[in-house]
């Protein structure tokens, strides 16, 4: 019991968490993204248009973060410049399109806003090609 109150981690608990942190946030992003990837043709003309940058231009810069940053966010490979783009996306899906409401029709963005500034400040973790390579 005294282990589970216990504010002490060891290292192989801390990487394999940043390992289930970093695959789940990026399988389930990329669900995400496969859906608009698909659906490209259907959703060009009528997505969200960010800082008058056209429908179009839009959908193609959410796919990048939500389907291609998370391949390499799943990998652990260029895992916080990976993060960036996630993490501009969802805060536009969280303040711009859900209008700041964190807890109704924001919050799948808010988790995944959470969930990649975690994983950006305490990077990928020893089990991951980062990790691996030593960066």
């Amino acid at each position: 019991m005294s282990k589970f109150l216990s504010t002490k981690y060891s290292t192989s608990a801390f990487n394999f968490g940043m390992l289930v942190l970093r695959f789940m946030t990026g399988v389930l992003l990329m669900s995400h993204g496969y859906t608009k990837l698909v659906g490209f043709s259907e959703m060009q003309n009528t997505f969200y248009n960010f800082m008058g940058l056209g429908s179009t231009v839009s959908l193609v810069l959410i796919i990048f973060a939500e389907f291609f940053c998370s391949i390499f966010l799943i990998l652990g490979l260029f895992t916080r410049f990976a993060c960036i783009p996630i993490i501009v996306a969802m805060g536009v899906a969280v303040f711009s399109v859900s209008h700041g409401h964190i807890f109704s029709t924001g919050e799948k963005g808010t988790l995944f806003l959470t969930m990649a500034i975690t994983i950006l400040l305490c990077g990928p973790g020893r089990i991951s090609v980062d990790g691996m390579i030593g960066k």
